[in-house]
């Protein structure tokens, strides 16, 4: 009996490992050579597993380089697809399609996320997780077997099975842009302003931002990155400037209360003249005194006028008054506070 449990403890690893390649095989459309560059692509940082030397074992340094790689490959790719199609169209399209929420898509269909390991068990995380360990493994297939499988791999396990590189190329995903493009043709102002931060239960960074347009509030997304969370809150904010036209209206009344008082003048205009000659002290005439009669003090409270009318700066004039205005003015003044 004893003997049966030595020998079902050697088998376990091996059956275990046998069923990685056979996992593998089927994402890869082919046997890894060496399986443990695959194994470190599927361990996320938070198992917080060290080696003998003390160092982290995890998929981060495979990401990097699967990154690179998926950046070469998949320009490649498109730059031979599409002939004649210029710079920005190209970037565009490979953009999309290395983008971190096309690679968490393509990872949780090719069940790649079922052999993520993180914190001592597989689980399924988030599209952020699990597009940086579709990366990894892509830096696994480089070590293990070069950049052509790398290149074989994306066009024959990838394209066409999960994705359809022309529905990609021509759909438009950039909400951000739609927004800005709209806002300068629209002369509104616009920006994203950073409402919360922090760190979700494997350790990675979530950010939250929210869409202002004049001042008004949008409508607020949340990602794993900067980039994703501005797109999302672009695009419900998107979305409700189509569908609220009381959302439109409140922006433009902004737009057009920000402008009344950008153009109304500051100060008056100053005489360049008697800005040249200020050093030079005049001779004041003697100023005949002025008898003034002392104001009244009223116990009632000075009213404010909340009528439909707008609040504007008509009422602040910046025309110069007079010696005898200035006199009487001062006086009152005296006499209002004994």
């Amino acid at each position: 009996m004893r003997l049966n449990n030595i020998i079902d403890r050697i088998k376990l690893p091996f059956r275990k490992e046998k069923e990685l390649f056979s996992s593998l095989y089927e994402i890869l459309g082919f046997y890894p050579h060496n399986i443990e560059y695959y194994k470190m692509a599927l361990m996320h940082k938070s198992i917080r597993k060290r080696n003998d030397k003390g160092k982290p074992l995890n998929n981060e340094r495979l990401e990097f380089l699967g990154d690179a790689i998926l950046d070469a490959a998949v320009g490649y790719i498109v730059y031979r697809h599409y002939e004649g199609k210029r710079e920005g169209f190209l970037t565009n399209t490979r953009s999309k399609l290395v983008s971190r929420e096309t690679l968490g898509k393509l990872a949780t269909e090719m069940r790649l996320s079922n052999l993520l390991i993180s914190a001592g068990h597989s689980t399924s995380h988030n599209s952020y997780v699990e597009g940086n360990a579709f990366e990894a493994l892509v830096g696994a297939i480089y070590l293990d077997r070069g950049y052509e499988a790398c290149l074989w791999f994306f066009e024959n396990q990838v394209l066409g099975k999960f994705i359809d590189i022309d529905k990609v190329a021509f759909k438009e995903v950039n909400f951000k842009s739609k927004l800005l493009e709209w806002s300068q043709k629209n002369r509104v102002r616009l920006e994203y302003k950073l409402t919360k931060q922090k760190k979700d239960e494997n350790g990675s960074p979530v950010f939250t931002y929210m869409v202002q347009i004049e001042g008004v509030s949008g409508e607020s997304g949340s990602g794993y990155s900067k980039k994703e969370a501005q797109q999302k809150a672009s695009k419900d904010t998107l979305q409700r400037l189509k569908r609220e036209p009381q959302f439109v209206d409140a922006v433009f009344a902004a737009k057009t209360a920000r402008t009344q008082m950008e153009e109304e003048p500051a100060m008056a205009v100053p005489d360049p003249e008697k800005e040249q000659q200020n050093f030079i002290i005049e001779q004041q005439e003697p100023v005949e005194e002025v008898a003034v009669k002392p104001a009244k003090k009223s116990t009632k409270a000075p009213t404010i006028d909340l009528s439909e009318k707008e609040f504007d700066l008509s009422d602040i004039s910046h025309k110069e008054k007079s010696r005898e205005d200035i006199i009487a003015e001062a006086e009152a003044a005296a006499f209002a506070d004994d």
